[in-house]
């Protein structure tokens, strides 16, 4: 999915309100984390992200979020082959040895934070393990090119190189995106490219980046809920993302706590 739409230079000030957002997003996250382990359901810890962002007088980002038809949650909890958009549900409750990737979004004061993470539920095999390590590698990887005169050709192929170097994929359908005051703004950043290509970075702008990861094959399918997005051959896949800033100084991940 790419997103063609304006980018938008962020102020100091507009920055600053984007880091509490993604300070507030990153608490969600952490309070989820901590709550998953076998026998939990993906609806219970919905439930506990809510409750942080609204604890934090913020609001949900994904909440309504137009697509097929509005998202029904605050977190998309999506586990083992389920890549994105696994939608939360009372009846989904994890096993131990699955991996869970969690995404969510907050909205503070008009600005979003959105990030992402995935994680074993007790103990996970050698083979999750790793994919779990290249794909955090991977985005800390491309955060590192997120510089001003860059490009997204940079990023995009530092991603996509670090990640095929281990023998993964990295979809073809699904973008990191520009994040202010709406949750997609441009640029989309691709997981794959070539550097020296594509759209110039400048100070001010404030990207998305998600690598999203698969273990045998790039190629995914909509499952019949119209949402989640699951791999086409039902191998594993992660999913990592920060918010990033780009300033004069380098790379600012405003996700974090």
């Amino acid at each position: 999915m790419s997103w063609d739409r304006q980018i938008v230079l962020k102020s100091r000030r507009e920055i600053e309100i984007m880091r509490e957002a993604g300070r507030i997003n990153a608490l969600a996250l952490q309070a989820v984390r901590e709550a998953i382990r076998p026998g939990v359901t993906t609806a219970e810890l919905d439930a506990i992200a809510e409750e942080v962002i609204r604890a934090h007088g913020a609001k949900p980002a994904f909440k309504g979020y137009p697509g097929p038809y509005p998202y029904p949650a605050t977190i998309t909890a999506s586990i083992n082959e389920e890549l994105v958009h696994g939608i939360p549900s009372e009846k989904r409750k994890l096993r131990a040895g699955d991996i869970v990737s969690i995404d969510c979004g907050t909205i503070y004061k008009g600005y979003v934070g959105d990030s992402a993470f995935t994680m074993g539920v007790g103990t996970i095999s050698p083979e999750a393990q790793r994919l779990l390590e290249v794909t955090e590698r991977a985005l800390y990887v491309g955060i590192e090119k997120m510089r001003p005169g860059n490009r997204v050709g940079d990023v995009s192929a530092a991603v996509q190189q670090y990640v095929e170097s281990h023998g993964y994929h990295v979809t073809r359908e699904y973008t990191g995106h520009g994040v202010g005051r709406e949750m997609h703004e441009g640029p989309s950043v691709p997981n794959y490219g070539t550097p020296g290509r594509g759209v110039l970075l400048r100070a001010g702008m404030v990207i998305a980046l998600e690598p999203m990861v698969l273990v045998g094959t790039p190629k995914t399918r909509v499952l019949p809920d119209r949402w989640t997005v699951v791999s086409a051959d039902g191998s594993l896949t992660a999913h990592f993302e920060h918010t990033v800033a780009i300033t004069e100084d380098g790379p600012y991940i405003l996700t974090q706590v």
